[in-house]
């Protein structure tokens, strides 16, 4: 072979590694060299919150699916309202029901302490705090793709139309996935993220009440906690141990004891009824297409290069913008 030959075999291989790496313009060694304590810090303030409410596992998880669903891994689920900006926490899907914000904040004030400035996005943040918390409620790991910028707006329409609703019937559901690039299986593997936090009666009163595809039993337990009028923020857990990241949601489904409708969607007959058979029976299958299903999800629609912004403050847009 000749040295042009090996050359170019070379430059092709290296090209080939960069590709694998910098897809979507996101690598998982982002911070390495300016700000080498970032994840150490953000893992730290993680574990600290959770120690004081296992919930808050799930509800930074539920942040970062929410943001992710509205134009992409961005950010914009953090900003308040302003007289430019209509803040998606008002959207029917997060109106007093998102939350974890204030650890949010604390994260940044730990992290840009560490690195000396603003150099971690609040982005990468909630991507970065959804692992930690799946670790912490013994979960699964995985390298997370970094290097994501803030947005310098927001979109309630779009929240309002993008995050997929706990009413959803198995077409919609998979037709909301699609949207975002996910598939089926990405849709069920996902969804497992629900072994984990509660649901308000409001989401769950209309199947309690009306359902035929639920365990009698199950359903005649919730309404004793979710009458048919009042008490709509009410919490039942998503499935029997809450804080705990295992395959109990599936075998839950399989019983007809999903929470809510479009939980119980995902085994009703349909063709992901197979999905969920495969996962109530094998934990670690679960945790590790869930891992990719994650790090997929991370890829959508991300903020490089000079779009968007680091924001100072999680909440607003920089003043210079």
């Amino acid at each position: 072979m000749n040295k042009i030959s090996c050359f170019t075999r070379l430059v092709s291989f290296i090209f080939s590694i960069v590709a694998a790496h910098s897809d979507s313009g996101l690598s998982s060694s982002y911070y390495d060299r300016v700000c080498p304590e970032a994840l150490p810090t953000i893992k730290r303030v993680v574990e600290d919150a959770l120690s004081q409410e296992h919930r808050m596992g799930a509800s930074l998880l539920r942040l970062h699916f929410h943001d992710c669903f509205v134009n992409g891994c961005d950010a914009s689920i953090l900003l308040d309202q302003t007289s430019t900006i209509d803040t998606e926490k008002n959207a029917a899907p997060n109106a007093n029901s998102a939350r974890g914000f204030e650890v949010i904040d604390k994260i940044k004030s730990e992290v840009d302490k560490v690195c000396g400035r603003p150099v971690v996005s609040c982005a990468d943040i909630l991507t970065i705090a959804a692992r930690d918390s799946v670790v912490v409620l013994d979960g699964p790991s995985w390298k997370v793709k970094l290097g994501r910028r803030d947005s310098t707006t927001a979109s309630q329409v779009t929240a309002n139309v993008s995050i997929p609703s706990p009413f959803m019937d198995l077409p919609a559901l998979i037709k909301n996935f699609e949207d975002q690039g996910l598939d089926k299986e990405d849709l069920v593997v996902l969804s497992g993220a629900h072994t984990l936090g509660f649901a308000q009666c409001r989401t769950f009163r209309t199947r309690i009440y009306s359902d035929t595809n639920i365990d009698p039993a199950f359903a005649s337990h919730l309404r004793t906690i979710c009458p048919q009028v009042g008490g709509d923020s009410t919490l039942a857990p998503l499935d029997p141990t809450p804080s705990s990241f295992d395959v109990k949601y599936y075998t839950d489904l399989v019983s007809k004891k999903g929470l809510l409708s479009s939980d119980q969607a995902l085994f009703h007959g349909g063709e992901t009824a197979k999905l969920v058979l495969k996962y109530s029976g094998n934990h670690e299958e679960f945790w590790e297409d869930f891992a990719k299903s994650m790090i997929k999800m991370g890829d959508i629609k991300p903020l490089t290069g000079n779009r968007g912004e680091i924001r100072s403050d999680c909440r607003k847009v920089n003043v210079n913008y």
